[in-house]
């Protein structure tokens, strides 16, 4: 239980109470790690370092970050519980939360010496090596630097070491980058920050990790320009954290963390959700370390100025979580999401054809037409549907058990132009020319021949027919359609291409088209005509 020094303090054990009431009880609070805490009393975006495999430039980047107003702090691992809190000969205290609170770097007989201020948050108990506060080192160095540096020599709980010696004890640094909001007025420079929120939902956008390459294309993308290099530099550097949402609270629901990683591809230029084959045939320019069942992976990247694409996943696809992706740069970088455009480009109906000039197939249709339609020459939704299963029966290519009358019902009303809540030939005609585009967009799916196509493959098909959905509606549908195994079958496939059809018709007839409101009402309209 946290607590404070003084008997009557309280306000440490009421912030962890309030921790405690966001996270669903003080259970869910167990596990975790400094760096959570960080991030989440701060709103930063973490990173974690081992010493002993650090890049090259750490000192650079620990240098960067106090510059931003970060806050760092490192530690020595146990190999045991019965090491935690063990002090080693040189006064530093293993399993220890250090802060990490300056880096310079000093001119000693001519050489550059780099060092790291550490700081042990009980106040006392300090390194007792080279450059801590009474060590020869410091007698080498200019008067003045030395009093800039050195502001304190008391046993305060902070002290100096040389970089290598601070890399050779210590095994981990973490770090908090801040976000601009969370900064003061005197911070010498701040990052440039983007946020996107996303979930991974089966069926539609929850397509695991690239070794499942069907589905992989089908998760949330988000394209990042990296305009600008860094100062002094000729590469951008930019750091990219995935962050899985509540999984806390589902604790008690018997959820656990995802397993999440997250992969960065040179994006070409245009703006459309990329499919399958270009992840087939491009390799990725970065991605995350490695997939791990953590709240957030993040990693720092450098890059050329460009245009990438960055695909946050889960590792199994299926696998159903909400998620945050923060993207860190030291200069402006536009970012986003990809595939979001909601519109239709619909052919208008063909003319349909004089009763003379009608094809061999069109006659056959008319002579069952004529059939089945009473003395009104036009056939009611159930004649519909008697019609159309016995057309599509004889099809041995598709395999289905026949249209529902609800499907019929959503002709209906796609076809009957003149509100007789029938269809008379030319419009079945019309219509007819309509479905076999459809029955060939289908079968093109159905590559095993097994009257159902997967639902990942259900924003190809619909692009096909022309029609664009954003993830939200593509997750709607999904749900609406898609049976247990993520399967559409041909019934639910026409239903779901009328019923859009159906929509974006009566939307374009809108006079007073903004997409703004109309992109709102198009989600209303969606869920009542879909029962979602």
């Amino acid at each position: 239980m946290l607590h404070s020094a003084s008997n009557n303090e309280f306000w440490s054990a009421l912030l962890e109470k309030a921790y405690a009431k966001m996270h669903g009880s003080y259970e869910s609070l167990k596990g975790g790690s400094t760096m959570e805490a960080m991030e989440d009393f701060t709103g930063g975006v973490g990173e974690v370092y081992e010493t002993k495999k650090s890049p090259n430039n750490l000192f650079a980047i620990m240098k960067k970050a106090l510059d931003r107003g970060s806050m760092m702090g490192c530690s020595i691992n146990t190999s045991s519980s019965a090491e935690s809190e063990a002090r080693t000969a040189s006064g530093l205290v293993k399993g220890h939360a250090y802060s990490i609170t300056g880096v310079e770097e000093v001119t000693v007989r001519g050489q550059k010496v780099k060092l790291v201020r550490v700081r042990n948050p009980w106040g006392q108990v300090e390194w007792n090596g080279p450059w801590s506060d009474n060590s020869r080192e410091w007698n080498y160095v200019d008067t003045a630097e030395k009093n800039r540096i050195l502001q304190k020599s008391t046993e305060d709980g902070e002290f100096w070491m040389e970089f290598e010696d601070f890399k050779a004890n210590y095994d981990k640094v973490e770090i908090c980058n801040m976000t601009p909001d969370s900064l003061t007025d005197d911070t010498k420079r701040h990052w440039e920050v983007s946020m996107f929120e996303g979930n991974w939902i089966r069926g539609s956008t929850a397509g695991g990790c690239r070794n499942f390459i069907d589905t992989f294309w089908t998760n949330p993308q988000f394209k990042l320009q990296l305009q600008d290099a860094d100062d002094d530099d000729d590469v951008c550097s930019v750091v990219i954290a995935l962050m899985q949402k509540n999984r806390r609270q589902l604790r008690k629901e018997g959820f656990d963390m995802e397993t999440i990683g997250f992969a960065v591809y040179q994006a070409p230029n245009d703006e459309d959700q990329q499919g399958k084959d270009f992840f087939r045939y491009n390799a990725s320019k970065a991605r995350s370390h490695t997939y791990i069942n953590m709240r957030e992976v993040s990693e720092r990247f450098t890059l050329p100025p460009g245009n990438y694409l960055l695909i946050p996943t889960t590792f199994q696809p299926h696998h159903e979580a909400d998620f945050i992706v923060r993207i860190f740069s030291e200069k402006a970088a536009p970012a986003i999401e990809m595939g979001t455009k909601v519109d239709a480009d619909l052919p208008d109906p063909p003319m349909p054809s004089d009763p003379e000039d009608e094809t061999e197939e069109e006659k056959g249709l008319r002579r069952l037409f004529e059939q089945l339609a009473g003395d009104d020459e036009a056939i009611c939704v159930r004649e519909l549907q008697q019609m159309l299963n016995g057309v599509l029966s004889r099809r041995k290519e598709i395999k289905f058990d026949g249209l529902s009358l609800s499907t019929c019902h959503s002709i209906i009303n796609l076809m009957d132009v003149d509100n007789t809540g029938k269809l008379e030939f030319q419009e079945f005609k019309v219509f007819w020319e309509k479905m076999k585009k459809w029955i060939m967009l289908f079968l093109s799916f159905d590559t095993d021949r097994s009257g159902k196509m997967s639902s990942y493959e259900l924003r190809i098909a619909l692009k096909a027919a022309g029609m664009n959905l954003d993830n939200k509606l593509l997750q709607l549908v999904g749900l609406r359609f898609a049976d247990e195994n993520y399967d559409i079958d041909f019934d639910d496939y026409l239903t779901c291409i009328v019923r859009l059809e159906n929509m974006f018709r009566a939307f374009q007839a809108v006079d007073e088209f903004k997409r703004g409101r109309v992109r709102m009402n198009m989600m209303q309209f969606l869920m009542l005509s879909m029962n979602v």
